[in-house]
């Protein structure tokens, strides 16, 4: 898609390849599933599939319709749906497709072994919640589906688990524990390292990995820079300078009026806003670049412009480019100004922002 305003996100699958590798390489002795929930976190799910065909080991997303999409484009390399079966339809997918479920609890697991041929072999990751208390079997649910899964010799199973603290100072410990107490003398195969868990703590690195945000090339920890981690981003928004006004001192800027000017300034204004996914809650000073050289935002953000401060950048002038997030200014960075996490911007990302992918 193409449009006349200068808006566009810049993805590199380069940068994706490098940020898979280098989980790889963290975690050397495990295979890694490719998250690409929630459209490649707004990146595109067909996008990264293809960029990462040829190398990844598998798959994870939530949707058995895109699972099937995947498989029906010729994707043979596992599939695993994090989030398991939600009909007697996902359920025969499940064994149709070759697809791999989350098991997360006792109703599930009767749809499954309900609606699927006892013969016919299936792949599951059973889920043990180890104290996120989302989803996950309990201590006292373990045992009577261990014992029904055994029945089942035509199963594949995978032990796992998701960490609510592995970016934090709580750390990974006390869940690993509970895993390793639930699961008793298990010698088979088990998936429990997120993005944080990846880089951060080895001991979780299992047999399979689980890269998500990292594989965009945002950090998954608040003090810690992903250029410092190694990782590229894979995705920048940009745009330009639409209008260039100059306040005095006292003038005030956008709805609300929320920034006044202390002093007589130049102000950019750029095509892009919330309605393009950039965080209308983004405060003044939030960091942004214009022809290279970092400034900050100014006022409230409008449905399809934001302003911002050039009065240190003289050569700015009406279609000067801007840097919303991206190469050389991290998302990581934009987000914690806005009080949000970088998952969010890029999952924000409107789709009337065109896309400008680099295959290479």
């Amino acid at each position: 898609m193409k449009t006349s305003r200068p808006i566009c996100a810049r993805l590199a699958a380069a940068a994706l390849r490098h940020n898979y590798r280098l989980s790889k390489q963290q975690a050397p002795q495990a295979k890694a599933w490719a998250v690409v929930k929630a459209d490649a976190y707004g990146h595109g799910q067909w996008r990264v599939v293809q960029a990462l065909r040829e190398e990844a080991d598998g798959f994870a997303l939530l949707e058995v319709e895109n699972a099937v999409a995947l498989r029906d484009a010729g994707i043979a390399q596992p599939i695993l749906l994090l989030e398991g079966i939600f009909s007697v339809r996902d359920a025969r997918a499940v064994a149709e497709y070759d697809l791999t479920t989350v098991i997360h609890c006792v109703e599930q697991l009767e749809m499954l072994m309900l609606t699927v041929n006892p013969e016919k072999r299936l792949k599951i990751y059973l889920k043990l919640n180890t104290g996120m208390n989302r989803l996950g079997l309990t201590a006292t649910e373990l045992p009577s589906v261990l014992e029904t899964l055994r029945q089942r010799p035509q199963i594949d199973l995978t032990l796992m688990t998701h960490f609510a603290d592995a970016d934090a100072e709580r750390g990974i410990a006390w869940q690993l524990n509970r895993f390793k107490a639930m699961a008793g003398g298990w010698r088979g195969p088990v998936s429990l390292a997120n993005s944080a868990a990846i880089l951060s703590h080895p001991a979780a690195h299992g047999d399979w990995i689980r890269p998500g945000i990292m594989l965009y090339g945002a950090s998954p920890f608040a003090d810690q820079a992903a250029e410092a981690l190694n990782l590229q981003p894979v995705m920048t928004l940009q745009s330009a300078i639409i209008g260039v006004q100059t306040l005095n001192i006292g003038d005030r800027v956008g709805y609300g009026g929320t920034y006044t000017a202390e002093r007589q300034m130049r102000i950019g204004i750029v095509a892009c806003g919330y309605a393009d996914g950039y965080p209308r809650h983004a405060p003044s000073g939030t960091p942004i670049l214009v022809m290279g050289r970092r400034t900050r935002t100014l006022g409230r953000v409008s449905m399809d412009m934001l302003a911002c401060d050039i009065s240190d950048i003289p050569q700015a002038a009406i279609g000067a480019p801007v840097t919303l997030w991206g190469d050389g200014l991290p998302a990581d960075e934009v987000a914690i100004s806005a009080d949000t996490i970088a998952y969010e911007l890029f999952c924000a990302l409107a789709s009337r922002v065109p896309v400008d992918w680099a295959p290479t």
